[in-house]
């Protein structure tokens, strides 16, 4: 009599419960948090924060109720209450267990047949787990592991003896972090292999500027996590990770009527067909001077005025400069600025990280309800970060983001030299916005005028022609379409029309006639 097999089970398995880190951003990298009862590597040269992630683990778990214990082998009591302290924590509740000369290791002249190394190494280990039984932690640290390293002197038994550790904690309830300074020889992974979790700290030094520390999960059994490199910082109170931006499977924003941005001039919204579309990214690009930061204040002030909330992050000018400009042309800044519908934020170069600016700006749409979003100017960004080979990249990550959250983004892409020279090929990025337009100087009778044009628009129609503009009160003027014009494509455009179609002087009366004419 035959049995047919058993049916396989279809019930999905419970979630894992989480312990966790005490880093916002690493929980949210690892889905929630470590994986309660298992032991994890934190693996990091010294100086990449390794402390104070465990430190902010435990604390995290005390704050839960949770008994902690932090093994040092390597750092004294006073050195780790130091660190502590410099972040304003208390390590009440938390136990310590330091090895020192009280912890009941032997004397050389104690020893026979066997090597020191190897009696203290037994001694250190059973020192560890005698604490850990008294203390009854569901929590511990251990740091760190080059100290065992040395003592077992050869990796088979330094590989036993982690084993030997990892199936006592096994027995226990308990949650363990393993640190470890990188002091294994060159390729030797046992460690990565042993433990049920290996979390990688980096510390980048540059050529010039702040230095970047950057993390990575390079495994996590049975889980998905975010892969890849994140962004770090150490500050007072703690690290801050923050986890690279992951957009949306689903970018469907539904068949609604678009809703277009104006910018208070008619003559600009119909060079554009309407406007700028809602959601949608905008590099307004020429040479230095033609206008492009005052466009972008320009619509910032018109978005506010419907309730917007809107945002510059200023890479190229000092935030005294922007607003003394804005109250020079009569736009009414101070006001939305005073009732936070407008937010000016100056970046000093070389202070901040990739991952750290996209994080700020995700947490202005997100936390902050922020529309509307200005980078000035993208050759700033690009340039304060210059060993970033993959910026191009995370500002296209940034892009879909902000797309699918229906914010709308306006960039400026500075030209090189006055009239407008090819931009350098890292900072060519204008072609992942959904609409340019361009900035260009001309010359007519002796005079050096300015012109605008619509290069590209994916989200609809819009004029081919180029119309004059001018800055002047109340920000970027736009006249009527100009067809006489020679030398476009060729970076200097030349006007070979008539004087009688191009703008007035500012102030002029209608029948003074412009110089020349």
């Amino acid at each position: 009599m035959s049995s047919s097999p058993p049916a396989a089970s279809t019930a999905t398995p419970a979630p894992a419960e989480r312990a966790s880190t005490g880093v916002v951003g690493l929980d949210e990298i690892l889905g929630g948090g470590l994986p309660v009862n298992h032991l994890y590597l934190l693996d990091g040269e010294p100086g990449t924060g390794k402390t104070t992630l465990a430190l902010q683990f435990l604390l995290a778990g005390r704050a839960r109720g949770e008994r902690g214990l932090y093994v040092t082998l390597s750092e004294s009591r006073a050195e780790l209450q130091e660190v502590a302290a410099s972040h304003g924590w208390s390590l009440d509740g938390i136990d310590v267990f330091e090895l020192g000369p009280d912890a009941g290791l032997a004397t050389e002249e104690g020893y026979t047949i066997f090597h020191p190394a190897e009696v203290e190494l037994q001694q250190t280990v059973d020192a560890v787990l005698g604490a850990v039984e008294r203390s009854g932690a569901t929590l511990v640290v251990f740091d760190s592991l080059s100290e065992m390293r040395l003592l077992a002197r050869d990796p088979l038994r330094f590989r036993r003896q982690i084993l030997a550790l990892k199936q006592f904690f096994g027995g226990r309830r308990c949650t363990v972090l393993l640190l470890d300074d990188k002091s294994a020889p060159e390729g030797d992974l046992q460690l990565h292999s042993l433990a049920h979790g290996v979390l990688v700290l980096e510390h980048v030094m540059l050529e010039y500027g702040a230095e970047r520390r950057r993390l990575k999960v390079t495994k996590l059994r049975g889980l998905r996590f975010q892969a890849g490199y994140h962004d770090f910082r150490i500050r007072t109170g703690g690290i801050a990770v923050f986890p690279r931006i992951r957009i949306p499977q689903s970018l469907d924003a539904g068949a609604a009527e678009p809703r277009h941005w104006t910018s208070g001039s008619e003559e600009l919204d119909a060079l554009l067909g309407g406007g700028l579309q809602e959601g949608t990214s905008v590099v307004i690009t020429g040479p230095a001077g033609t206008g492009k930061s005052v466009l972008c204040a320009q619509y910032a002030c018109e978005a506010v005025t419907r309730g917007v909330r809107a945002r510059f992050y200023l890479f190229d000018e000092r935030l005294s400069t922007f607003r003394m400009r804005g109250l020079g042309l009569g736009m009414d800044l101070e006001a939305p600025l005073a009732d936070g519908r407008l937010q000016l934020q100056q970046v000093e170069p070389t202070q901040l990280s990739p991952g750290e600016f996209a994080s700020q700006v995700t947490d202005a749409v997100e936390n902050d309800g922020v529309r509307l979003i200005v980078i000035d100017s993208l050759n700033g960004y690009l340039q304060s970060m210059p060993e970033e080979r993959m910026l191009p990249t995370q500002v296209h990550e940034l892009l879909s983001f902000l797309a699918t959250r229906g914010v709308t983004t306006i960039m400026t892409l500075v030209q090189r030299g006055v009239f407008g020279s090819p931009v350098d090929e890292a900072a060519e990025v204008s072609y992942l916005a959904d609409t340019v337009l361009l900035l260009r100087y001309f010359e007519v009778h002796g005079a050096v005028r300015q012109a605008i044009s619509v290069v590209k628009k994916r989200t609809g129609d819009h004029e081919r022609s180029i119309r004059e503009c001018r800055v002047g009160r109340g920000g970027l003027h736009v006249g009527a379409p100009l067809r006489e014009f020679q030398g476009v494509l060729t970076g200097v455009p030349r006007y070979v029309g008539e004087i009688g179609p191009l703008m007035r002087p500012q102030g002029a009366s209608p029948r003074q006639p412009d110089a020349g004419e």
